[in-house]
Protein backbone atom coordinates (compact mmCIF):
# COMPACT_ATOMS: atom_id res chain seq x y z
CA UNK A 1 0.00 0.00 0.00
CA UNK A 2 0.84 3.74 -0.43
CA UNK A 3 3.96 2.77 -3.08
CA UNK A 4 3.57 5.37 -5.16
CA UNK A 5 3.51 7.98 -2.55
CA UNK A 6 6.22 6.30 -0.79
CA UNK A 7 8.60 6.42 -3.49
CA UNK A 8 7.41 10.14 -4.86
CA UNK A 9 8.11 11.38 -1.13
CA UNK A 10 11.38 9.57 -1.21
CA UNK A 11 12.59 11.02 -4.14
CA UNK A 12 11.75 14.54 -2.43
CA UNK A 13 13.51 13.82 0.70
CA UNK A 14 16.92 12.69 -1.38
CA UNK A 15 17.10 16.13 -2.59
CA UNK A 16 17.42 17.69 0.45
CA UNK A 17 19.80 15.08 2.09
CA UNK A 18 23.50 17.10 2.71
CA UNK A 19 21.85 20.93 2.64
CA UNK A 20 23.08 22.66 5.30
CA UNK A 21 20.44 25.15 5.31
CA UNK A 22 17.13 25.58 3.73
CA UNK A 23 16.44 28.94 1.64
CA UNK A 24 12.75 29.63 0.95
CA UNK A 25 13.58 28.30 -2.43
CA UNK A 26 13.95 25.21 -1.26
CA UNK A 27 11.20 24.73 0.60
CA UNK A 28 8.91 25.95 -1.75
CA UNK A 29 10.36 23.75 -4.58
CA UNK A 30 9.92 20.85 -1.72
CA UNK A 31 6.32 21.50 -1.08
CA UNK A 32 5.54 21.25 -4.77
CA UNK A 33 7.36 18.05 -4.90
CA UNK A 34 4.87 17.03 -2.10
CA UNK A 35 1.52 18.28 -3.53
CA UNK A 36 2.37 16.57 -6.52
CA UNK A 37 3.33 13.16 -5.01
CA UNK A 38 -0.09 13.79 -3.15
CA UNK A 39 -2.75 14.56 -5.88
CA UNK A 40 -0.62 11.35 -7.92
CA UNK A 41 -1.26 9.26 -4.76
CA UNK A 42 -5.11 10.34 -5.58
CA UNK A 43 -5.46 12.11 -2.50
CA UNK A 44 -8.10 15.21 -2.48
CA UNK A 45 -7.37 18.38 -3.07
CA UNK A 46 -8.77 20.19 -0.16
CA UNK A 47 -6.70 17.78 1.91
CA UNK A 48 -3.96 18.92 0.26
CA UNK A 49 -3.54 22.05 0.18
CA UNK A 50 -4.57 21.98 4.46
CA UNK A 51 -1.20 19.57 4.39
CA UNK A 52 0.96 21.60 2.26
CA UNK A 53 0.28 25.04 3.90
CA UNK A 54 0.61 23.52 7.20
CA UNK A 55 4.08 21.98 6.36
CA UNK A 56 5.44 25.61 4.38
CA UNK A 57 4.32 27.59 7.65
CA UNK A 58 6.03 25.44 10.02
CA UNK A 59 9.23 24.67 7.70
CA UNK A 60 9.73 28.63 7.63
CA UNK A 61 9.64 28.92 11.25
CA UNK A 62 12.42 29.01 13.53
CA UNK A 63 11.82 25.59 13.92
CA UNK A 64 13.61 24.16 10.74
CA UNK A 65 15.83 27.35 10.70
CA UNK A 66 17.71 26.97 14.12
CA UNK A 67 17.94 22.84 13.76
CA UNK A 68 21.51 21.30 13.44
CA UNK A 69 19.58 19.61 10.42
CA UNK A 70 16.96 21.81 8.48
CA UNK A 71 15.89 18.52 6.31
CA UNK A 72 15.76 16.11 9.20
CA UNK A 73 13.72 18.47 10.62
CA UNK A 74 11.49 18.96 7.38
CA UNK A 75 10.86 15.38 7.29
CA UNK A 76 9.86 15.15 10.51
CA UNK A 77 7.22 18.20 10.04
CA UNK A 78 6.07 16.12 6.90
CA UNK A 79 5.60 12.95 9.57
CA UNK A 80 3.67 14.73 12.23
CA UNK A 81 1.34 16.93 9.98
CA UNK A 82 0.57 13.34 8.26
CA UNK A 83 0.10 11.51 11.13
CA UNK A 84 -1.88 14.65 11.81
CA UNK A 85 -4.31 13.80 8.72
CA UNK A 86 -4.62 10.61 9.59
CA UNK A 87 -6.63 10.82 12.67
CA UNK A 88 -3.60 11.91 15.02
CA UNK A 89 -4.21 9.05 17.78
CA UNK A 90 -5.35 5.32 17.73
CA UNK A 91 -9.01 5.32 18.00
CA UNK A 92 -10.49 1.81 20.13
CA UNK A 93 -13.85 1.16 20.13
CA UNK A 94 -16.39 2.18 22.79
CA UNK A 95 -17.78 -0.64 24.57
CA UNK A 96 -21.30 -0.40 26.18
CA UNK A 97 -21.68 -0.21 29.78
CA UNK A 98 -24.37 -2.73 29.79
CA UNK A 99 -23.95 -5.72 26.92
CA UNK A 100 -24.51 -6.51 24.47
CA UNK A 101 -22.14 -3.80 22.72
CA UNK A 102 -23.99 -3.01 19.04
CA UNK A 103 -21.51 -2.51 16.32
CA UNK A 104 -23.53 -1.39 12.95
CA UNK A 105 -21.31 -2.11 9.20
CA UNK A 106 -22.43 0.22 6.53
CA UNK A 107 -21.54 0.92 3.12
CA UNK A 108 -21.57 0.23 -0.53
CA UNK A 109 -22.02 -3.27 -2.60
CA UNK A 110 -18.87 -5.04 -3.00
CA UNK A 111 -17.27 -2.83 -0.45
CA UNK A 112 -16.66 -5.99 1.34
CA UNK A 113 -18.74 -5.31 4.40
CA UNK A 114 -19.41 -9.26 5.03
CA UNK A 115 -16.36 -10.50 4.99
CA UNK A 116 -15.50 -7.37 7.07
CA UNK A 117 -17.88 -9.11 9.73
CA UNK A 118 -15.67 -12.40 10.19
CA UNK A 119 -12.93 -10.45 10.35
CA UNK A 120 -14.66 -8.17 13.06
CA UNK A 121 -15.62 -10.88 14.84
CA UNK A 122 -12.63 -13.23 15.00
CA UNK A 123 -10.33 -10.37 16.48
CA UNK A 124 -13.21 -9.63 19.24
CA UNK A 125 -12.85 -13.06 20.26
CA UNK A 126 -9.03 -12.96 20.13
CA UNK A 127 -9.97 -9.95 22.33
CA UNK A 128 -11.72 -12.54 24.92
CA UNK A 129 -15.54 -11.09 23.78
CA UNK A 130 -18.20 -13.78 22.47
CA UNK A 131 -19.34 -11.58 19.14
CA UNK A 132 -22.60 -12.75 17.37
CA UNK A 133 -22.81 -12.07 13.74
CA UNK A 134 -26.75 -10.76 12.19
CA UNK A 135 -26.88 -11.43 8.71
CA UNK A 136 -29.13 -8.51 8.35
CA UNK A 137 -28.11 -8.39 4.42
CA UNK A 138 -31.67 -9.75 3.14
CA UNK A 139 -31.36 -8.77 -0.67
CA UNK A 140 -27.69 -9.55 -1.76
CA UNK A 141 -27.79 -12.95 -3.11
CA UNK A 142 -26.78 -15.63 -1.12
CA UNK A 143 -25.29 -12.68 1.39
CA UNK A 144 -26.68 -15.05 4.42
CA UNK A 145 -25.08 -17.95 3.34
CA UNK A 146 -21.69 -16.28 2.94
CA UNK A 147 -21.84 -14.36 6.22
CA UNK A 148 -22.41 -18.62 7.74
CA UNK A 149 -19.45 -19.47 6.06
CA UNK A 150 -17.71 -16.41 6.52
CA UNK A 151 -18.75 -16.63 10.73
CA UNK A 152 -17.78 -20.40 10.67
CA UNK A 153 -14.29 -19.34 9.45
CA UNK A 154 -14.00 -17.39 12.36
CA UNK A 155 -15.08 -19.59 14.56
CA UNK A 156 -18.01 -16.84 16.05
CA UNK A 157 -21.93 -17.63 15.99
CA UNK A 158 -23.94 -16.14 13.53
CA UNK A 159 -27.99 -14.64 13.84
CA UNK A 160 -29.57 -15.94 10.46
CA UNK A 161 -33.27 -16.23 10.98
CA UNK A 162 -34.03 -15.47 7.19
CA UNK A 163 -32.86 -17.23 4.34
CA UNK A 164 -31.99 -13.99 2.31
CA UNK A 165 -32.13 -13.62 -1.53
CA UNK A 166 -35.21 -10.95 -0.81
CA UNK A 167 -37.09 -12.97 1.40
CA UNK A 168 -37.66 -11.00 5.28
CA UNK A 169 -37.75 -7.83 6.87
CA UNK A 170 -33.78 -6.79 8.20
CA UNK A 171 -34.78 -4.40 9.97
CA UNK A 172 -37.09 -6.77 12.36
CA UNK A 173 -33.60 -9.50 12.34
CA UNK A 174 -31.71 -6.15 13.12
CA UNK A 175 -34.01 -5.71 16.33
CA UNK A 176 -34.60 -9.34 17.39
CA UNK A 177 -31.04 -9.96 17.62
CA UNK A 178 -30.47 -8.22 20.41
CA UNK A 179 -32.90 -9.79 22.38
CA UNK A 180 -31.76 -13.13 20.59
CA UNK A 181 -27.71 -11.74 21.76
CA UNK A 182 -29.20 -11.36 25.49
CA UNK A 183 -30.27 -14.52 26.14
CA UNK A 184 -27.39 -16.51 24.70
CA UNK A 185 -24.51 -14.17 26.49
CA UNK A 186 -23.23 -12.28 23.97
CA UNK A 187 -21.39 -9.32 24.56
CA UNK A 188 -21.00 -7.98 21.23
CA UNK A 189 -23.54 -7.59 18.27
CA UNK A 190 -22.04 -6.93 14.56
CA UNK A 191 -25.03 -6.06 12.09
CA UNK A 192 -24.48 -6.52 8.56
CA UNK A 193 -26.17 -4.05 6.34
CA UNK A 194 -27.06 -4.64 3.02
CA UNK A 195 -25.53 -2.32 0.34
CA UNK A 196 -25.68 -0.85 -3.44
CA UNK A 197 -24.47 -0.11 -6.59
CA UNK A 198 -24.75 3.40 -5.67
CA UNK A 199 -25.99 5.84 -3.26
CA UNK A 200 -30.02 5.70 -3.15
CA UNK A 201 -32.60 7.07 -0.83
CA UNK A 202 -33.91 3.16 -0.48
CA UNK A 203 -30.34 2.20 0.59
CA UNK A 204 -30.76 5.23 3.14
CA UNK A 205 -33.97 4.62 4.63
CA UNK A 206 -33.09 0.81 4.89
CA UNK A 207 -29.79 1.60 7.21
CA UNK A 208 -31.29 4.51 8.93
CA UNK A 209 -34.24 1.94 10.11
CA UNK A 210 -31.65 -0.27 11.28
CA UNK A 211 -29.59 1.96 12.85
CA UNK A 212 -32.79 3.47 15.03
CA UNK A 213 -34.00 0.25 16.37
CA UNK A 214 -30.58 -1.23 17.46
CA UNK A 215 -29.48 2.00 18.52
CA UNK A 216 -25.59 1.15 17.85
CA UNK A 217 -22.72 2.10 20.11
CA UNK A 218 -20.59 2.27 16.90
CA UNK A 219 -21.71 2.29 13.02
CA UNK A 220 -18.61 1.53 10.79
CA UNK A 221 -18.52 2.95 7.05
CA UNK A 222 -16.65 -0.01 5.29
CA UNK A 223 -15.09 1.76 1.95
CA UNK A 224 -13.36 0.01 -0.79
CA UNK A 225 -10.02 2.32 -0.84
CA UNK A 226 -9.16 1.07 -4.38
CA UNK A 227 -12.64 3.50 -5.40
CA UNK A 228 -9.92 6.64 -4.68
CA UNK A 229 -11.88 9.87 -4.32
CA UNK A 230 -15.83 7.75 -4.60
CA UNK A 231 -15.08 6.85 -1.09
CA UNK A 232 -14.95 10.43 -0.07
CA UNK A 233 -17.78 11.48 -2.02
CA UNK A 234 -19.69 7.80 -0.87
CA UNK A 235 -18.77 8.47 2.89
CA UNK A 236 -19.83 12.31 2.74
CA UNK A 237 -23.18 10.61 1.84
CA UNK A 238 -23.59 8.22 4.17
CA UNK A 239 -22.72 10.37 7.37
CA UNK A 240 -25.37 13.27 5.90
CA UNK A 241 -27.48 10.36 5.32
CA UNK A 242 -27.44 7.40 8.35
CA UNK A 243 -24.50 8.97 10.37
CA UNK A 244 -21.13 7.07 11.41
CA UNK A 245 -18.86 7.06 14.15
CA UNK A 246 -15.75 5.50 12.19
CA UNK A 247 -14.23 4.30 8.92
CA UNK A 248 -12.60 0.98 8.05
CA UNK A 249 -10.75 0.78 5.10
CA UNK A 250 -10.37 -2.74 3.14
CA UNK A 251 -8.39 -3.97 0.13
CA UNK A 252 -5.32 -1.38 1.25
CA UNK A 253 -3.29 -4.06 -0.33
CA UNK A 254 -4.81 -3.63 -3.64
CA UNK A 255 -3.92 0.34 -4.38
CA UNK A 256 -0.61 1.58 -4.59
CA UNK A 257 -2.21 5.04 -4.34
CA UNK A 258 -4.30 4.64 -1.23
CA UNK A 259 -5.25 8.14 -1.36
CA UNK A 260 -8.79 7.72 0.74
CA UNK A 261 -7.29 6.93 3.28
CA UNK A 262 -5.62 9.87 3.52
CA UNK A 263 -8.94 11.93 2.85
CA UNK A 264 -11.75 10.26 4.47
CA UNK A 265 -10.65 10.88 7.95
CA UNK A 266 -10.04 14.85 7.21
CA UNK A 267 -13.06 15.48 5.33
CA UNK A 268 -15.72 13.34 7.51
CA UNK A 269 -14.31 14.02 10.48
CA UNK A 270 -14.79 10.50 11.67
CA UNK A 271 -11.73 8.17 12.27
CA UNK A 272 -10.06 5.61 10.80
CA UNK A 273 -10.20 2.61 12.85
CA UNK A 274 -9.63 -0.45 11.35
CA UNK A 275 -8.11 -1.39 8.21
CA UNK A 276 -8.23 -4.52 6.06
CA UNK A 277 -4.70 -5.47 3.62
CA UNK A 278 -5.81 -9.20 2.43
CA UNK A 279 -9.11 -11.82 1.71
CA UNK A 280 -7.82 -13.73 5.00
CA UNK A 281 -9.62 -13.15 8.11
CA UNK A 282 -6.31 -12.79 10.25
CA UNK A 283 -5.52 -9.76 7.58
CA UNK A 284 -7.46 -7.65 9.65
CA UNK A 285 -5.96 -5.11 12.34
CA UNK A 286 -6.52 -1.48 14.33
CA UNK A 287 -5.39 1.40 12.59
CA UNK A 288 -2.33 3.76 13.92
CA UNK A 289 -1.92 6.85 12.19
CA UNK A 290 1.66 6.98 13.63
CA UNK A 291 2.34 3.18 12.52
CA UNK A 292 0.92 4.28 8.86
CA UNK A 293 2.83 7.60 8.38
CA UNK A 294 5.86 5.63 9.35
CA UNK A 295 5.15 3.23 6.83
CA UNK A 296 4.69 5.68 3.81
CA UNK A 297 7.93 7.69 4.80
CA UNK A 298 9.99 4.56 4.51
CA UNK A 299 10.97 4.06 8.13
CA UNK A 300 8.91 0.92 8.63
CA UNK A 301 6.37 -0.17 11.23
CA UNK A 302 8.44 -1.93 13.98
CA UNK A 303 5.97 -1.97 16.77
CA UNK A 304 2.96 -3.79 14.58
CA UNK A 305 5.76 -6.66 13.49
CA UNK A 306 6.23 -6.91 17.33
CA UNK A 307 2.85 -7.41 17.97
CA UNK A 308 2.53 -10.21 15.59
CA UNK A 309 5.55 -12.00 16.88
CA UNK A 310 4.30 -11.89 20.41
CA UNK A 311 0.57 -13.45 19.32
CA UNK A 312 2.63 -16.26 16.96
CA UNK A 313 5.43 -16.99 19.64
CA UNK A 314 4.76 -17.46 23.16
CA UNK A 315 6.77 -16.59 26.36
CA UNK A 316 7.28 -20.43 27.42
CA UNK A 317 8.66 -21.10 24.07
CA UNK A 318 10.96 -18.16 24.02
CA UNK A 319 11.94 -19.39 27.75
CA UNK A 320 13.04 -22.50 26.20
CA UNK A 321 14.42 -22.04 23.36
CA UNK A 322 16.99 -19.46 25.57
CA UNK A 323 17.57 -22.10 27.38
CA UNK A 324 18.32 -24.36 24.51
CA UNK A 325 20.42 -22.01 22.30
CA UNK A 326 22.59 -21.61 25.63
CA UNK A 327 24.24 -24.39 24.52
CA UNK A 328 25.82 -24.35 21.04
CA UNK A 329 24.70 -27.80 20.67
CA UNK A 330 21.29 -27.04 21.88
CA UNK A 331 19.46 -26.44 18.55
CA UNK A 332 18.25 -28.83 17.01
CA UNK A 333 16.31 -29.12 13.25
CA UNK A 334 13.39 -29.86 15.35
CA UNK A 335 13.89 -26.31 16.69
CA UNK A 336 14.25 -24.68 13.70
CA UNK A 337 11.61 -26.10 11.90
CA UNK A 338 8.61 -24.90 15.16
CA UNK A 339 10.50 -21.69 14.78
CA UNK A 340 9.95 -21.49 11.44
CA UNK A 341 6.66 -22.27 11.18
CA UNK A 342 5.59 -19.78 13.94
CA UNK A 343 7.32 -16.97 11.60
CA UNK A 344 4.89 -19.10 8.82
CA UNK A 345 1.50 -18.09 10.72
CA UNK A 346 3.01 -14.21 11.03
CA UNK A 347 1.77 -13.98 7.54
CA UNK A 348 4.00 -13.53 4.28
CA UNK A 349 7.49 -12.86 4.68
CA UNK A 350 7.94 -10.31 2.00
CA UNK A 351 5.28 -7.88 4.53
CA UNK A 352 6.86 -8.90 7.34
CA UNK A 353 10.35 -7.98 5.77
CA UNK A 354 8.71 -4.60 4.32
CA UNK A 355 7.96 -3.17 8.17
CA UNK A 356 11.14 -2.98 8.87
CA UNK A 357 13.25 0.43 8.44
CA UNK A 358 14.89 0.92 4.75
CA UNK A 359 12.21 -2.25 2.97
CA UNK A 360 11.42 0.42 0.35
CA UNK A 361 15.33 0.72 -0.66
CA UNK A 362 14.64 -3.19 -1.39
CA UNK A 363 11.05 -3.40 -2.97
CA UNK A 364 12.38 -5.51 -5.90
CA UNK A 365 14.18 -8.07 -4.04
CA UNK A 366 11.37 -8.45 -1.57
CA UNK A 367 8.92 -9.65 -4.65
CA UNK A 368 11.43 -12.05 -5.52
CA UNK A 369 10.86 -13.52 -1.92
CA UNK A 370 8.66 -16.63 -1.94
CA UNK A 371 6.98 -18.40 1.17
CA UNK A 372 7.62 -21.89 -0.77
CA UNK A 373 10.33 -21.93 0.10
CA UNK A 374 9.55 -22.21 3.32
CA UNK A 375 7.63 -25.02 2.78
CA UNK A 376 10.31 -26.80 0.94
CA UNK A 377 12.55 -26.53 3.95
CA UNK A 378 9.62 -28.19 6.15
CA UNK A 379 9.15 -30.51 3.83
CA UNK A 380 12.74 -31.58 3.71
CA UNK A 381 13.17 -31.63 7.63
CA UNK A 382 9.73 -33.81 8.02
CA UNK A 383 11.04 -36.43 5.55
CA UNK A 384 14.14 -36.81 8.64
CA UNK A 385 14.04 -39.77 11.24
CA UNK A 386 13.50 -38.10 14.63
CA UNK A 387 17.01 -39.07 15.39
CA UNK A 388 18.15 -36.91 12.28
CA UNK A 389 16.35 -33.99 13.21
CA UNK A 390 17.79 -34.20 16.96
CA UNK A 391 21.46 -34.27 15.60
CA UNK A 392 22.51 -33.50 12.39
CA UNK A 393 25.83 -34.83 11.96
CA UNK A 394 24.76 -38.43 11.40
CA UNK A 395 23.04 -37.33 8.57
CA UNK A 396 25.92 -39.05 5.85
CA UNK A 397 25.16 -38.86 1.92
CA UNK A 398 23.02 -41.93 1.93
CA UNK A 399 20.52 -40.64 4.07
CA UNK A 400 20.93 -36.94 2.58
CA UNK A 401 19.49 -39.14 -0.64
CA UNK A 402 16.64 -40.85 1.08
CA UNK A 403 15.43 -37.43 2.61
CA UNK A 404 15.41 -35.73 -0.66
CA UNK A 405 13.27 -38.61 -2.55
CA UNK A 406 10.86 -38.10 0.91
CA UNK A 407 10.57 -34.61 0.31
CA UNK A 408 10.54 -34.13 -3.30
CA UNK A 409 13.95 -31.86 -3.52
CA UNK A 410 17.42 -32.19 -4.66
CA UNK A 411 20.40 -33.36 -3.06
CA UNK A 412 21.93 -30.36 -3.35
CA UNK A 413 19.02 -28.35 -1.54
CA UNK A 414 19.33 -30.84 1.06
CA UNK A 415 23.29 -30.24 1.91
CA UNK A 416 22.17 -26.38 1.16
CA UNK A 417 19.56 -26.57 3.85
CA UNK A 418 22.12 -28.56 6.71
CA UNK A 419 25.42 -25.95 5.48
CA UNK A 420 22.61 -22.85 6.63
CA UNK A 421 21.96 -24.84 9.68
CA UNK A 422 25.31 -25.17 10.67
CA UNK A 423 25.92 -22.00 10.53
CA UNK A 424 22.62 -20.89 12.11
CA UNK A 425 23.45 -23.27 15.01
CA UNK A 426 26.86 -21.84 15.59
CA UNK A 427 25.73 -18.16 15.28
CA UNK A 428 23.10 -18.51 17.56
CA UNK A 429 24.76 -20.56 20.03
CA UNK A 430 28.04 -17.46 20.12
CA UNK A 431 25.51 -14.88 20.51
CA UNK A 432 23.53 -16.95 23.26
CA UNK A 433 27.29 -17.45 24.76
CA UNK A 434 28.46 -14.44 24.79
CA UNK A 435 25.90 -11.84 25.10
CA UNK A 436 22.44 -13.55 25.70
CA UNK A 437 19.87 -13.80 23.28
CA UNK A 438 19.00 -10.28 21.93
CA UNK A 439 15.04 -9.29 22.44
CA UNK A 440 14.61 -12.33 24.25
CA UNK A 441 14.66 -10.18 27.62
CA UNK A 442 17.01 -11.22 30.78
CA UNK A 443 17.62 -15.21 30.97
CA UNK A 444 16.43 -16.98 34.00
CA UNK A 445 18.80 -18.48 36.43
CA UNK A 446 18.37 -21.45 35.10
CA UNK A 447 19.39 -20.42 31.69
CA UNK A 448 22.22 -18.37 32.96
CA UNK A 449 23.31 -21.15 35.11
CA UNK A 450 23.41 -23.35 31.66
CA UNK A 451 25.35 -20.57 30.11
CA UNK A 452 27.87 -20.15 32.52
CA UNK A 453 28.62 -23.92 32.57
CA UNK A 454 28.86 -24.29 29.06
CA UNK A 455 31.19 -21.58 28.92
CA UNK A 456 33.23 -23.08 31.21
CA UNK A 457 33.41 -26.32 29.40
CA UNK A 458 34.22 -23.96 26.06
CA UNK A 459 36.67 -22.42 28.37
CA UNK A 460 38.78 -25.82 29.17
CA UNK A 461 38.20 -27.63 25.73
CA UNK A 462 39.82 -24.32 24.62
CA UNK A 463 43.22 -24.88 26.22
CA UNK A 464 45.68 -26.81 24.05
CA UNK A 465 49.68 -27.33 24.29
CA UNK A 466 51.20 -24.12 25.56
CA UNK A 467 48.11 -22.73 27.30
CA UNK A 468 46.55 -20.79 24.44
CA UNK A 469 42.93 -21.19 24.31
CA UNK A 470 41.33 -20.94 21.29
CA UNK A 471 39.93 -17.33 19.75
CA UNK A 472 36.01 -17.41 20.05
CA UNK A 473 33.33 -14.98 18.35
CA UNK A 474 35.18 -15.44 15.20
CA UNK A 475 33.24 -15.78 12.05
CA UNK A 476 32.17 -19.58 11.23
CA UNK A 477 34.29 -20.68 8.54
CA UNK A 478 33.28 -22.57 5.72
CA UNK A 479 34.29 -26.22 5.86
CA UNK A 480 36.81 -27.56 3.37
CA UNK A 481 34.99 -28.30 -0.49
CA UNK A 482 31.91 -26.96 0.56
CA UNK A 483 30.56 -25.07 -1.89
CA UNK A 484 30.24 -20.97 -1.08
CA UNK A 485 26.90 -19.35 -0.75
CA UNK A 486 25.56 -17.03 -2.94
CA UNK A 487 25.65 -13.55 -1.52
CA UNK A 488 23.24 -12.80 1.15
CA UNK A 489 22.15 -16.07 0.98
CA UNK A 490 23.66 -16.78 5.22
CA UNK A 491 19.98 -16.43 6.73
CA UNK A 492 18.57 -20.36 7.76
CA UNK A 493 15.58 -19.44 5.13
CA UNK A 494 16.94 -20.15 1.94
CA UNK A 495 17.55 -17.37 -0.29
CA UNK A 496 19.54 -14.01 0.67
CA UNK A 497 17.64 -11.27 1.83
CA UNK A 498 19.72 -8.05 0.28
CA UNK A 499 20.90 -5.63 3.12
CA UNK A 500 18.35 -2.63 4.29
CA UNK A 501 20.30 0.55 5.15
CA UNK A 502 18.31 3.53 6.54
CA UNK A 503 15.85 5.51 3.52
CA UNK A 504 17.11 8.31 2.19
CA UNK A 505 16.25 11.15 4.48
CA UNK A 506 15.39 9.72 7.12
CA UNK A 507 15.41 11.35 10.30
CA UNK A 508 18.64 11.00 12.44
CA UNK A 509 19.10 9.53 15.97
CA UNK A 510 19.91 12.46 18.88
CA UNK A 511 23.64 12.85 19.68
CA UNK A 512 24.50 10.04 21.82
CA UNK A 513 21.83 7.20 21.03
CA UNK A 514 23.53 6.31 17.63
CA UNK A 515 24.30 2.22 17.09
CA UNK A 516 27.78 1.51 19.15
CA UNK A 517 30.46 0.64 17.36
CA UNK A 518 30.76 -3.12 17.40
CA UNK A 519 34.07 -3.90 16.28
CA UNK A 520 35.08 -1.99 19.76
CA UNK A 521 32.64 -5.20 21.52
CA UNK A 522 35.19 -7.94 23.05
CA UNK A 523 33.10 -11.39 22.65
CA UNK A 524 36.03 -13.48 24.26
CA UNK A 525 34.66 -15.60 26.89
CA UNK A 526 36.42 -14.97 30.79
CA UNK A 527 38.58 -18.14 29.80
CA UNK A 528 40.09 -17.09 26.43
CA UNK A 529 43.15 -15.54 26.18
CA UNK A 530 43.64 -13.41 22.84
CA UNK A 531 47.07 -11.99 21.51
CA UNK A 532 47.43 -8.18 21.59
CA UNK A 533 47.35 -6.18 18.71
Amino acid sequence: MFETLSDRLDKVFSGLRGKGRLTEADIDATAREIRIALLEADVALPVVRTFIAAVKERARGAEVSQALNPAQQVIKIVNEELIEILGGETRRLRYAKQSPTVIMLAGLQGAGKTTLAGKLGRWLKAQGHTPLLVAADLQRPNAVNQLSIVAGQAGVDVYAPEPGNGVGDPIRVAADSIEHARRTMHDVVVVDTAGRLGIDAELMAQAAGIRDVVQPDETLFVVDAMIGQDAVTTAEAFRDGVGFTGVVLTKLDGDARGGAALSVRHVTGQPIMFASTGEKLTDFDVFHPERMASRILGMGDVLTLIEQAEQAFDAEQAEKMAGKLVSREGFTLEDFLEQMMAIRKMGPIANLLGMLPGAGQMKEQLKQVDDRDLDRTAAIIRSMTPEERVNSKIINSSRRVRIANGSGVTVTEVNQLLERFAQAQKMMGQMAGSMGLPGMGPMSKKARGRQMQAQSKKGKKGKGKGGAAKRGGGPARRPPGAPALPPGAGNPFGGGFPGGGMPGGMPGLPPGQGLPDLTKLNFDQPGDERPSR
